[in-house]
């Protein structure tokens, strides 16, 4: 049996999966927000008590909000800052005397939607993270897709392909660069673009814009017209570089239903190819894919 644990900013959620990924347990408790050491032990606990429901001794995999550089073992690009430069899977193997398998969340979300959710059968699957930031994975054959770099799939922090004048220079990104994808089709830059527009509604988060869409406010469907068009070219990007079967959208927005629709009219205008026939889904397993994911990091043979 599996393990999968999700390192969230608030929460810490961990599941069993039996050999047909049948789900045996859950549990979930809050994170220890800027407490490294009590975040060790929150996870380890946490690995322990579902291993003990289980009855018997599981693989344990982790997704975690970043990755381990493969130059210093040690964790970076994590939004939970306490994480940053430590040596997280060492620490957490000493407390587990066990090997554990880490990954980034949306490469387990990314591996959860190719193994049995939206992309099951496809060869290539890119999954795609629109919420708080921008994450992506790449699954190619049901074998995750890491990098030299341990960045594989970070489409977020490259540049919104082919711009224009009003997108110019885009505005500043945490990662210290200008105009990236993350700052234009996260949840806080869909409503930082329908702010900047619309000055009066400026408080409006990404959920309020999209049930006035949906009610027919004008300048809550401009706002999702704009979004769309943006998220197809930045999705057309990504089908010109890894041409996958698959792109499942995983996130927040990723319960825009329309997205499924109007996106996909809009990319064929900047990717190279006379015809196109990858699918836009929706994933299977929900919110539950990063923490399933991160049970998958164990092949059968390995589990």
């Amino acid at each position: 049996m599996r393990i999968g644990i999700d390192l969230g900013g608030t929460k810490i959620e961990g599941i069993v999966l039996g050999a047909d990924g049948r789900e045996c347990a859950r549990r979930r408790i809050p994170t220890p927000r800027g407490d490294y050491e009590g975040t060790l032990r929150a996870i380890a606990s946490l690995a322990l008590e579902l291993e003990a429901a289980s009855g018997e001794r599981c693989s344990i995999g982790l997704g975690t909000p970043g990755a381990v550089s493969p130059a210093s073992g040690r964790m970076k690009n994590c939004n939970s800052t306490w994480l940053n430069g430590r040596l997280l899977k060492e620490d957490l193997e000493a407390r587990l005397k066990r090997v554990v398998r880490l990954a980034n969340d949306a490469n387990c979300f990314a591996l959860s939607e190719a193994i049995d959710g939206a992309g099951v059968g496809a060869e290539t699957v890119f999954g795609v993270i629109l919420g708080t930031g921008c994450g992506g994975g790449v699954v190619v054959r049901q074998q995750l897709l890491s990098g030299r770099n341990a960045i594989a799939g970070e489409w977020g922090h490259n540049p919104l392909p082919w711009p224009r004048d009003e997108e110019r220079p885009g505005t500043l990104c945490y990662c210290g660069l200008s105009g990236c994808i993350e700052s234009f089709l996260s949840g806080p830059g869909l409503a930082a673009d329908h702010g900047r527009l619309h000055p009066e509604q400026a408080g409006l988060d990404g959920p309020e814009i999209v049930a006035r869409a949906e009610a027919g406010e004008a300048e809550a469907l401009a706002t999702l017209g704009r979004y769309e068009e943006r998220l197809a070219r930045a999705l057309a990007h990504v089908i010109n570089l890894i041409d996958p079967d698959v792109i499942v959208l995983g996130g927040g927005l990723s319960r825009i239903e329309r997205l499924y629709r109007e996106v996909p009219r809009h990319w064929l205008t900047w990717v190279f190819s006379d015809h196109l026939s990858t699918r836009l889904l929706p994933p299977v397993h929900g919110d539950a894919g990063g923490v399933r994911g991160a049970a998958w990091l164990w092949p059968e043979e390995n589990a």
